[in-house]
């Protein structure tokens, strides 16, 4: 179901969908009474939204697929030009599972659709994972082993810095594709010191290497404060195996696309 103001807009992502789930039944709404009225109809698998909405906004489109789906897993999505601003403000609810940014492009909105409808791994892609609980390392570290991915696993935000300049010294860049590092840790250093050093240290950009933070911590303040500090999404606690596989994925393959503009809108 693709919920949006704008036809321009409905079409996009319509025609996106069907580009990456061929056979794919794609529901258009102009606004929530229309949404309430396909979600009355049939069930759903997948929900997009703006924020903005004629009769309402995203979020009551988000708790009308809550409602309506119980217990089922629907993903719902909100599709902004100004996403990162509410994520960043901790606006969004528990009931959106996820995000995106127009001004990734259209290109890059494809490629995080399919992370949802038609999840593919990326052989070969190397995570520096950053987590001093053995359990959790060992639980968190097979999710993404699953995915064809491979883990270097560190315990300590210094041991992390640690292996990314032994990386860079060599030559090798920072040695690895994506960071995932949880943010209270044994040690003088937290999550939030690893994202600092990589984007001002290091100077890595958002695309040339992601960092994903996962905590436990429900302050908005500290949630946003991470996000601001150069962290390209949060994965909060309780891990979600879904929800955290298909963010690495989709980080993993937007660092591999080409920067592009806004789709129109």
């Amino acid at each position: 179901m693709v919920v949006d103001g704008s036809r321009l807009v409905r079409k996009l992502i319509g025609d996106t969908l069907k580009a990456q789930l061929p056979g794919a039944d794609v529901v258009a709404c102009a606004d929530l009474a229309e949404a309430h009225a396909a979600l009355e109809a049939a069930p759903i698998d997948l929900a997009t939204t703006s924020l903005v909405l004629p009769d309402g906004d995203g979020q009551q489109l988000a708790q009308a697929v809550r409602a309506t789906a119980g217990q089922r897993y629907v993903p719902v999505i909100v599709i902004s030009g100004n996403a990162q601003e509410h994520l960043e403000g901790r606006h969004f609810s528990d009931d959106v599972t996820d995000y995106f940014d127009k001004s990734h492009g259209q290109r890059a909105l494809a490629e995080f659709i399919r992370g949802y409808v038609q999840p593919a791994p990326i052989p070969g892609a190397r995570v520096l994972y950053v987590e001093d609980s053995r359990t959790v390392a060992l639980a968190t570290s097979r999710m993404l082993k699953a995915q064809q991915m491979e883990v270097v696993h560190v315990t300590s935000v210094e041991a992390a810095l640690e292996f990314l300049r032994e990386r860079v010294a060599a030559g090798e860049g920072p040695g690895v594709d994506l960071v995932l590092t949880d943010v209270y840790l044994k040690g003088e250093l937290d999550g939030g010191d690893l994202v600092q050093a990589i984007r001002g240290e290091f100077g890595c950009s958002k695309r040339r290497l992601p960092v994903l933070v996962m905590t436990g911590d429900a302050n908005p303040a500290n949630q946003a404060a991470l996000l601001r500090d150069g962290a390209n999404d949060l994965v909060l606690k309780p891990i979600e195996e879904r929800l955290l596989v298909t963010k690495a994925l989709f980080q993993l393959r937007l660092s591999r696309l080409p920067e592009a503009g806004a789709p129109a809108a």
